[in-house]
């Protein structure tokens, strides 16, 4: 259903609404997904992937994230949870927020981000409100909750119930190297 047959504007409420499935924008039997599809590794995923691990070894917890445009990296993060006392500071978090201290946040728009870990639902929904085009990671939900806590959503779960933004996701470069980051620390 059009924004025009609806009679008003699309907004962060209504997509909270269609996740949750909670109050807000009642569209019956239609479904609100985007695509969020699965896209095969391309040939730069292995290197930026090797800086995101790097990044993941410098933190509080084994997570780190690369941000890359044009095949340059634009910003990194890695997990500041208990050095900040703040429980949001995950790897992708962390990066988005260095990014936009210095760029305006709309040249995000179709970068990659790439992640030791697949990016719990606060960091996926974090990535598709940046416009993001594509997220790279290593370790899955799956293979993660095997080491630490895991909220059992996936990145695509997420990001196909966002119906105003579609990204690319591809999963499992480097998994293994990313799990044994948690045997170190």
């Amino acid at each position: 259903m059009s924004e025009e047959k609806r009679g008003h504007v699309f907004d962060r409420r209504d997509a909270l609404s269609l996740f949750t499935g909670v109050g807000g924008l009642a569209l019956g039997a239609e479904p609100a997904f985007a695509r969020a599809t699965k896209l095969a590794r391309r040939p730069e995923d292995e290197g930026f992937m090797r800086l995101a691990l790097e990044e993941a070894a410098k933190g509080d917890f084994p997570f780190g994230a690369v941000i890359a445009r044009e095949g340059k990296v634009v910003a990194t993060g890695h997990n500041l949870g208990k050095t900040s006392n703040d429980p949001t500071a995950h790897g992708e978090i962390v990066a988005i927020r260095r990014f936009v201290a210095e760029h305006p946040a709309q040249e995000l728009h179709g970068a990659t981000l790439y992640t030791s870990g697949e990016p719990c639902p606060m960091c996926m929904s974090a990535i598709v409100w940046c416009g993001i085009g594509r997220v790279v990671y290593a370790a899955s939900i799956e293979q993660l909750s095997t080491r630490i806590g895991q909220i059992m959503l996936t990145s695509r779960t997420v990001a196909q119930h966002a119906p105003f933004h579609s990204v690319a996701i591809t999963g499992g470069v480097l998994a293994q190297e990313a799990l044994a980051l948690f045997d170190k620390k």
